[in-house]
């Protein structure tokens, strides 16, 4: 795949480090704001509706959120440039804080729901930050410079529930409706994260991307034009989809699984302590695996991915009753999506022509929500009929899924461009 040429007068290496360092702090600011907000809004929904089964409605509407937006964004990205799309999410996510302070102000639990989603379509542009970290890479670092960027999460993600408990206190001096004062960290972290953007993201990754392309298309000397390889490319948005889903099944029904196993006055501390290490493993090894897809390549990573996973659900069926192995096939559970996530996004990149990265990106975000918003509700009807240990032997189904797409991807010859 040829590299995207340095112009007279771009020093594009330094372009491209100064475009991970502020598309990292941005994922930094947002992950603050979105782990406020996603912890928030169970409470909220439950509190607002007087009904602790409708707390779900809340991850579903941020779900649904990112999953009716990621396109267009990607859309609008591929037009306007990563900034536009990026301070656009900004935007929607500050109207989104603005409508939930309101929803819970006036006790109105559909325009909470509005809220959230509005927040998830934010949360969409936060997502494709890490196709940004892509756009002037080379391919012999194109995995590290993703894993940052996904690696910068783990701190927003860490700090942003931690928020919650000072948030109250300033937010009551303030007379903010309660459970709502954390938002004021959110909106704080949303306006940052949009002035980083606008002032530190220039020239936009993508638009000189385009530009250099365009240029390098034009040149009589110009290398062959980047193939298209649409069989890759699937396979990679499979890879992401399927290991997003037995991450999101599987996590999502550990809370519910711990308050039967764990006593009642140790469950919180156990699934706090369970879901941090899990997060750990979602995004603290990231650079790791993206330096491991730079060297082996993407699908032998994706493959350690589901080898990961695969271990993750072998000791979450075995040691069900035990809060010991169901803490370690948490992490386990992390890592694999991890590798999995970080080669899948790669390989998608450059498996697609420029043209065609930003839609087939925000295809690719698309699947991965809509697959794990549809694979949590089976979750639950699933944990009801069999278990957690049954959970996890049919959560092996995307793992050989992707096990088998790899095979299939792998005995066929790229096609060369013409």
């Amino acid at each position: 795949m040829p590299e995207i040429p340095t112009p007279a007068g771009v020093d594009l290496a330094a372009t491209q480090r100064r475009t991970v360092r502020a598309l990292a702090a941005g994922q930094v600011l947002t992950g603050v704001a979105f782990g406020a907000t996603l912890s928030l809004g169970a409470l909220l929904a439950a509190d607002l509706s007087g009904q602790e089964a409708l707390s779900g409605f809340a991850t579903a509407s941020v779900t649904l959120g990112a999953a009716l937006t990621a396109i267009p964004l990607a859309r609008l990205a591929g037009r306007r440039g990563r900034r536009v799309a990026l301070t656009t999410g900004n935007i929607a996510a500050l109207l989104g804080i603005a409508v939930v302070i309101t929803a819970a102000a006036l006790r109105a639990f559909p325009l909470l729901l509005v809220g959230i989603a509005l927040i998830g379509a934010g949360n969409a542009a936060t997502l494709q930050s890490r196709f940004a970290a892509t756009d002037l890479s080379t391919t012999s670092r194109r995995g590290r410079d993703l894993a940052t960027v996904v690696w910068a999460t783990t701190v927003g993600g860490v700090v942003g529930p931690l928020l919650l408990a000072p948030g109250e206190l300033i937010g009551a001096s303030v007379g903010m409706p309660p459970l709502t004062g954390a938002y004021l960290f959110s909106f704080a972290a949303q306006v940052c994260a949009f002035g980083l953007y606008v002032l530190v993201l220039r020239p936009d990754p993508l638009l000189l991307a385009q530009r250099l392309d365009r240029e390098r298309t034009a040149s009589a000397t110009a290398p062959a034009p980047e193939a298209d390889r649409p069989l890759t490319a699937r396979f990679a948005m499979l890879a992401v989809a399927a290991s997003h889903v037995t991450m999101a099944s599987v996590m999502a029904m550990t809370p519910v699984h711990l308050s039967h196993i764990v006593a009642p006055d140790a469950v919180t501390l156990a699934v706090g302590v369970t879901i941090a290490l899990h997060v750990f493993g979602m995004y603290g090894l990231s650079p790791l695996f993206g330096g491991l897809a730079d060297r082996w390549g993407r699908i032998p990573v994706i493959l350690l991915g589901q080898v990961l996973l695969a271990a993750s659900l072998a000791v979450a069926a075995a040691f069900s009753d035990t809060q010991g192995g169901v803490l370690v096939a948490l992490v386990l559970l992390g890592l694999g999506w991890s590798a999995a996530t970080v080669a899948g996004s790669a390989l998608l990149t450059e498996a697609t022509p420029l043209a065609l990265r930003p839609r087939r990106q925000g295809r690719s975000d698309t699947l991965m929500t809509a697959c794990a918003a549809v694979g949590s509700v089976l979750a639950g009807l699933i944990l009801g009929l069999v278990g957690y240990g049954g959970l996890a032997l049919w959560a092996f189904v995307p793992v050989a899924l992707v096990c088998a797409g790899a095979v299939v991807v792998g005995s066929r010859r790229p096609i060369p461009a013409a």
